[in-house]
């Protein structure tokens, strides 16, 4: 395992895994969304394309996503191991509410300086919103991914609940 994607729906843990795994391994973890999402007003990353391609062509790294489009196919066409984080809605439902509801109380600084308001509650793109609506079609994408004969020589683990997700993180 050195280029490493951890893939799941939002709330899954991916980014918290990613960390646990790069102290573990020793191997850098990269958050996509601090890539991807790099100015105020969630302004997107211009260069996004340029700075996934100069990761990707390091010999490690972690990316904790499954990619935004523009970048999918060059990530999983470098990456070694998927590790896919494939819980059900009633486990990552109540961990992105706890989540969400925390950086809006707190205004936690997130990606490119920016911070969940209450207002962007209402958005369809709020990140409570957006692991409901996408749970399954983000469940599709990444199982459509580990068939893709392009990924064939991927490995992929696939973990259903995050007590598996632990133990197997503990036996490393």
């Amino acid at each position: 395992m050195e280029r490493i994607l951890v893939v799941g729906v939002t709330g899954a843990g991916k980014s918290t895994l990613a960390q646990a795994l790069s102290g573990q391994l020793g191997v850098p973890c990269h958050e996509m969304d601090a890539l991807y999402f790099n100015g105020p007003h969630w302004t997107v990353n211009d260069k996004l394309i340029e700075d996934v391609s100069r990761i990707a062509a390091e010999p490690c790294w972690i990316i904790d996503s499954l990619g935004y489009p523009e970048v999918r196919d060059l990530l999983w066409g470098r990456a070694d191991t998927v590790i896919w984080l494939d819980y059900p809605r009633h486990v990552v439902m109540p961990r992105v509410l706890r989540r969400s509801v925390r950086r809006t109380a707190t205004r936690e600084v997130l990606f490119g300086g920016n911070r969940e308001t209450w207002t962007d509650w209402l958005s369809r793109e709020h990140p409570v919103r957006w692991a409901w609506s996408q749970h399954k079609p983000r469940h599709r994408e990444i199982e459509h991914r580990v068939r893709d004969p392009r990924f064939a020589p991927l490995d992929t683990l696939r973990f259903s609940h995050p007590r598996h997700t632990r133990a197997w993180l503990a036996s490393l």
